[in-house]
């Protein structure tokens, strides 16, 4: 089965499309490339539940505003129901909490990171050490230390919150679904199944037309997420492959063991991509353009750079790839090169730059 996305036209601003029986479509826009977020809202009866928030900015509520004057007006918002930690699914969680009195339901190390992330003022010397190791100075220190907390795009997340747990049912909108967590993406993400229908509500776990982000964050730098996010999507390989599946971006689509599988095999190209620029050993900063085609700016950096060191720990975990630290910079350097020429070894055949 192909991947095939609906033919639906897209919400347009404060609009809601209905994509199955009581399960409705809305957009909230975003600042950047990916210009949206797919949220969705579902209907109770006598109440709503809503999914994901979009991200802390005037006008994703004044967006908001106009949904609640068109749609709340007799039946409130129930509860909030957030996929995971980040700012475009989370960002205006603890707003609509507030201003509706409802409850926030996430899974435990989302809730919990997104409160540690948004309760940090100032970067660590350990977030400092490691992007001085990928290679960066100190205008992108000084970058990155105005965007520390989540400044701006994250309102105040709720005191509390009901855990969402794998293996356990939740029912919305006269449904049963059954929890689903995935970790790669991010540490505990949220998706929904309802059998009945063969209804996924993906969040960011597997999108139609993009990749997820899989990034290895300065906060635990030694990790391999992409080990996890495969097993993720492999995971999900359970479900019926005519699933019909709601993402956080692009269109809900058809299709969903031929896009985990093509989502795997474009990692797999990439990391035959890094082992073949490390050759000669390379810094993880000058990986940037061979793995993503185009330079990369300091407003994409955070990202950019935590997705190849996702790739290259994947490669040190085949040991495939090697590490070597010289005057505080990590270098990564092909192993299949070094088997083949034993004189490679040596760590004064490369300049320093």
């Amino acid at each position: 089965m192909q991947v095939e996305m609906i033919e639906a036209q897209e919400p347009s601003a404060a609009e809601l499309v209905e994509v199955a029986s009581g399960i409705y479509w809305l957009r909230m826009p975003l600042p950047m490339a990916l210009n949206h977020i797919n949220l969705y809202m579902i209907d109770e009866g006598d109440s709503w539940t809503v999914i994901d928030t979009g991200i802390n900015l005037p006008d994703t509520k004044a967006a908001w505003e106009q949904i609640f004057a068109t749609y709340c007006q007799d039946k409130p918002i129930g509860r909030v129901l957030v996929t995971h930690l980040h700012p475009d699914h989370v960002g205006l969680a603890g707003w609509l909490c507030d201003r509706w009195r409802c409850p926030l339901l996430m899974s435990q190390a989302e809730y919990f990171a997104i409160r540690g992330y948004t309760g940090t003022n100032r970067m660590h010397w350990q977030a400092e050490s490691f992007y001085r190791r990928a290679g960066l100075g100190d205008d992108f220190i000084d970058f990155m230390q105005d965007r520390v907390g989540m400044k701006g795009i994250v309102s105040t997340v709720p005191g509390a919150y009901r855990r969402l747990k794998e293996g356990d049912s939740l029912t919305m909108g006269g449904r049963q679904w059954q929890i689903i967590t995935g970790a790669g993406h991010s540490l505990e993400h949220v998706c929904l199944y309802n059998s009945d229908e063969n209804l996924l509500i993906a969040g960011d776990q597997v999108l139609p037309r993009i990749s997820p982000n899989v990034s290895v964050l300065a906060t635990e730098p030694e990790a391999s997420p992409l080990h996890n996010w495969y097993a993720s999507l492999r995971a999900l390989l359970v479900l019926p492959e005519d699933t019909f599946v709601l993402p956080a971006h692009n269109k809900p689509f058809y299709g969903l063991h031929k896009r985990c599988h093509e989502l795997i095999d474009h990692h797999e190209r990439q990391l035959v991509v890094l082992l073949s620029e490390c050759v000669m050993p390379k810094k993880a900063i000058e990986l940037m353009k061979p793995l993503f085609g185009r330079e990369i700016g300091f407003s994409e950096m955070g990202l950019a750079l935590g997705e190849a060191m996702a790739h290259l720990h994947m490669l040190m975990d085949r040991e495939q790839l090697e590490r070597i630290e010289r005057e505080g910079i990590d270098y990564y350097r092909s192993l299949e090169c070094v088997e083949s020429d034993p004189s490679a070894r040596t760590h004064d055949d490369w300049v320093m730059v």
